[in-house]
């Protein structure tokens, strides 16, 4: 039990002292306006939180979030390939895909996908 508590002590001391020499040794300045700034987030977050910011922006980043979590849905159904009748996973495949296509085109349709505008 003794050696547990004393083992214990000692690490809690050697960690201690590491993240205090990390952060003395450290040459990261608080006052960086680079590395503080978010990356890519379409709007100066040192002005007003009110300024209006691009809503194709906002867009693109809606339609990117859509096809990742479809592509997230698509990898189990070609790992289900082999499990599932080939004649029950083409239905699905292509229901699926086509409800893909459809929002797609739906997309393309509202200029959601035309930067220029």
């Amino acid at each position: 039990m003794h050696i547990m508590i004393l083992s214990s002590t000692l690490i809690i001391i050697i960690s201690n002292v590491i993240m205090i020499l990390s952060i003395i040794l450290s040459k990261k300045s608080n006052m960086d306006r680079e590395k503080c700034s978010p990356f890519e987030c379409g709007f100066d977050p040192k002005s007003s939180a009110r300024i209006p910011f691009s809503l194709h922006f906002f867009l693109i980043t809606v339609i990117f979030l859509i096809f990742d979590v479809e592509i997230a849905l698509i990898f189990p159904m070609i790992l289900t390939f082999k499990i599932v009748n080939f004649l029950t996973w083409t239905k699905i495949s292509m229901f699926f895909l086509f409800i893909l296509l459809l929002g797609l085109y739906h997309e393309w349709n509202q200029n959601m996908l035309n930067w220029s505008n």
